[in-house]
């Protein structure tokens, strides 16, 4: 069952992507469902949400599951997998399911880093709904970061470009800040009047503070002409730069020529005063630096991952990220905010076609 057969798992804070492929890279299925990260269901809701996502695939690809391994190789990146033990953890469970002969375990970050760079070598940095990074030599080098919050001194992603602007919103209605457009259109976005009725409500539980990362394109779009709204995303770009500063320092590359791969929904927005302030900060950092807004879904990274141990050559490369990359797309019309466990999975790709189904769970 498993010869010529690839799995890929891109697991983040507000979706999960599993694809199948084979080595030449053709896509055989590509589901999308919820969030995977272990850090908000635990390692067993993780995988459950996993396992799921690999049966539906299996049913796509027309693949029988008899208790054996459905994979050669599987290449399964997740947010949440940002400790040694952790990752080891996660590597002891995957391996006792048996998905594939082989199976490589990390985080999220090395998908970006992987899909937005020639080889995987680099750094890159992905900023979605939270913000983390990575950086790796030619002769393997790694570093990393923690990324367990503010308690490791982090900050940036949807959410917190959610919640700043809510905190501007309030501070600009209550007068303790600033006059900022964001004081009508953050209770707007949830049907409310003013920021405080929304900090209520949250407060109540009546709206999900995980909801705030829905308000990064907001934030987005007003930094072009409001001054509180800048501020947060001058904040945003100040942190992406110390990351892949820090991983340049670390690995002794602050004046060799480095490939630097920024993934994620808010980077890959390509907002023009983010992007503009990164990319002065960076290079007059180390004008050798070549930075690179990836167009590639983690998927398509994580799926080059497991090709590259089996040593695709060039060619099947060129199709997976031509064609995975286009399924990718294609379900990514239908995102999956923080789904439950185990919900019905909205948006499939069979075999590379344009089928799409979705259903509410």
């Amino acid at each position: 069952m498993s010869d010529g057969i690839i799995l890929a798992v891109d697991g983040g804070n507000s979706k999960t992507d599993l694809a199948l492929l084979t080595t030449s890279g053709e896509v055989l299925s590509l589901r999308r469902g919820p969030l995977s990260s272990p850090h908000h269901l635990g390692l067993d809701g993780a995988l459950e949400v996993l396992e799921h996502l690999l049966e539906d695939a299996t049913r796509e690809a027309g693949i029988v599951q008899n208790g054996e391994p459905v994979a050669e190789i599987g290449a399964l990146l997740l947010a949440g997998a940002d400790l040694p033990e952790e990752e080891a953890e996660l590597q002891r469970r995957v391996d006792a399911r048996r998905w594939a002969r082989t199976t490589l375990v990390g985080n999220d970050t090395f998908a970006v880093l992987r899909g937005g760079t020639d080889a995987g070598i680099g750094v890159g940095v992905v900023c979605g709904a939270g913000i983390n990074a990575t950086g790796v030599t030619a002769d393997g080098r790694t570093v990393r970061f923690p990324a367990l919050g503010s308690i490791t001194g982090d900050w940036g992603g949807g959410y917190d470009l959610g919640m700043s602007a809510l905190a501007a919103a309030a501070r600009s209605e209550d007068r303790r800040g600033p006059k900022t457009v964001l004081e009508e259109l953050v209770p707007g976005h949830f049907g409310l009047t003013s920021a405080q009725a929304l900090g209520e409500a949250i407060h109540k539980g009546q709206v999900a503070v995980d909801r705030m990362m829905e308000l990064s394109p907001l934030v987005l779009r007003a930094s072009e002409t409001d001054d509180a709204a800048r501020e947060i995303v001058q904040h945003l770009a100040d942190e992406v730069v110390a990351m892949v500063r820090a991983c340049l320092l670390r690995l002794d590359l602050m004046d060799e020529p480095v490939q630097v791969a920024l993934g994620g929904g808010v980077l890959q927005s390509r907002t023009t005063l983010l992007l503009g302030s990164i990319e002065e900060q960076l290079l007059a950092l180390n004008p050798k630096l070549d930075i690179r807004v990836t167009d590639s879904r983690p998927i398509v990274g994580a799926a080059l991952t497991a090709l590259d141990r089996l040593g695709g050559d060039d060619a099947a490369h060129e199709r997976l990220r031509r064609e995975l990359g286009e399924a990718a797309e294609r379900v990514g019309k239908t995102e999956v905010p923080f789904a439950s466990v185990g919900m019905t999975v909205n948006g499939g790709i069979h075999r590379g076609n344009a089928s799409e189904r979705s259903t509410d769970g």
